[in-house]
């Protein structure tokens, strides 16, 4: 490889001094500063002319103002795009007068590399492409002005690095990782707008997720496919490999195909998602914040997390407390003095429970009821409907209990506490 660049080298040293005592050579690089010269001069022109045309107004979101505001990204290349074009010309021109186009070919390819340096360092933001630009674009682009990019395509080609019995060329190696990072990075973009998108219909929760994750599945596969057709992988390889799994799920993943079908049944029926708060048979509770292909995860009200597989879910007993956001109803007991008129009670406790924000009118009203004559006092229970769980941040029950306290104390009305009478026979 030295002894190939030190050719090079020599080449390039040759063809520069036959090129400094042409004065073909001098032509051409003439005709060069005028298209230079030119593309400057209609670049300072042009570049405010198509700025004004283009900047859509401040307040506009449609898509034709984010069209625009796209296209003005790219005004810095309009001076090396201008002189490439340029240069294109006086190239036809010098070729048809001289026969000969060396010198000005040069210069055009010098142009094409400008442009892509201002590409990579004035357009290109993302962080990852910004990278790939900067170690794998910019290093083509300047082969490729030197006239040299295709001797060291086949250098790279020739020279292979082997794993094992498998050889691979460094070229494929190259255009395995780039390719593989630029399909990869487009799937995680196309992946977000897609999510984006779902997010924003009109779709039950456990359907949304469904449908995210879908077509996660389908853009990050359909990369997958696109980078072994690039690297050339014969795909019918993949039957095999296909079948393989297929047996492997047959026998050793069975609970791992089992949990995976479960979830998909799950976000099908939407009768468990992330938000809701569940019971399990077992007697663990808690509010589920992640499903996955395996498991929902749930967190209780003390802050653990409980990994639960999906396939419990469907072959067990659940109790879901919140489907979708559903009415729950509570109960809170009480109990007043004998000497208590009680047909006073229901309509006192009902008014001052109303008073609560959290509590609905709907599905059923305010209710309370007479439970029961109790040994120290007569027992009532009002039941309320409330959206939510009566735990965590939620403390209804507990708030419904200081409003009827308030309220039997501002009517006077005694709330008992256990009492016994003691007789005493015989003197004291």
């Amino acid at each position: 490889m030295l002894e190939d660049l030190k050719g090079y080298v020599e080449q390039g040293l040759a063809l520069a001094e036959s090129w400094l005592l042409s004065p073909a050579a001098w032509s051409q690089f003439a005709l060069l500063i005028v298209a230079f010269i030119a593309a400057w001069f209609a670049s300072k022109r042009l570049a405010p002319l198509i700025s004004r045309l283009l900047t859509p107004p401040e307040e506009s979101d449609s898509y034709l103002a984010r069209i625009r505001r796209f296209v003005l990204i790219f005004l810095p290349l309009l001076l090396p795009v201008l002189a490439y074009a340029f240069t294109g010309i006086g190239e036809q021109v010098t070729r048809s007068l001289f026969g000969s186009g060396a010198v000005i070919a040069f210069g055009k390819r010098v142009f094409l590399f400008l442009a892509v340096r201002a590409l990579v360092k004035d357009i290109i933001q993302e962080p990852f492409l910004r990278l790939l630009g900067k170690y794998i674009l910019i290093p083509v682009a300047a082969l490729y002005a030197l006239g040299i990019l295709d001797p060291v395509l086949v250098q790279l080609e020739a020279t292979t690095v082997g794993v094992g019995n498998i050889q691979f060329s460094i070229l494929a190696v190259i255009r395995a990782v780039v390719f593989g990072s630029v399909l990869f990075w487009l799937g995680q973009w196309s992946n977000q707008q897609s999510s984006a998108y779902i997010e924003k219909q009109e779709m039950r929760p456990a359907m949304r997720q469904l449908s995210a994750k879908t077509a996660e599945i389908l853009i990050f596969g359909a990369a997958f496919l696109i980078l072994m057709n690039i690297l050339g992988i014969d795909l019918t390889t993949l039957a095999v490999l296909g079948g393989a799994v297929g047996v492997g799920l047959g026998f050793g993943l069975q609970k791992i195909a089992a949990n995976f079908i479960s979830g998909i049944i799950l976000l099908l029926e939407g009768q468990a998602t992330v938000g809701d708060y569940v019971e399990l048979d077992g007697g663990e509770a808690g509010t589920i914040i992640k499903t996955t292909a395996r498991a929902m995860i749930l967190e209780t009200y003390d802050g653990r997390w409980i990994v639960v597989p999906n396939e419990d879910f469907i072959t067990t007993r659940v109790v879901n407390y919140s489907d979708s956001g559903s009415a729950n109803r509570y109960e809170a007991d009480f109990s007043v003095s004998y000497d208590t008129d009680i047909n006073e009670i229901p309509p006192l406790v009902e008014a001052a429970v109303a008073k609560h924000k959290d509590v609905l009118k709907k599905p059923y009203p305010l209710d309370c009821e007479l439970r029961g004559f109790g040994d120290s006092g007569i027992n009532f229970a009002v039941e309320f409907w409330v959206n939510g769980i009566d735990d965590g941040d939620n403390k209804y029950t507990s708030d419904v209990l200081f409003l009827i306290w308030n309220a039997l104390k501002d009517a006077g009305i005694e709330i008992p506490y256990p009492q016994r009478v003691v007789h005493m026979k015989g003197e004291a």
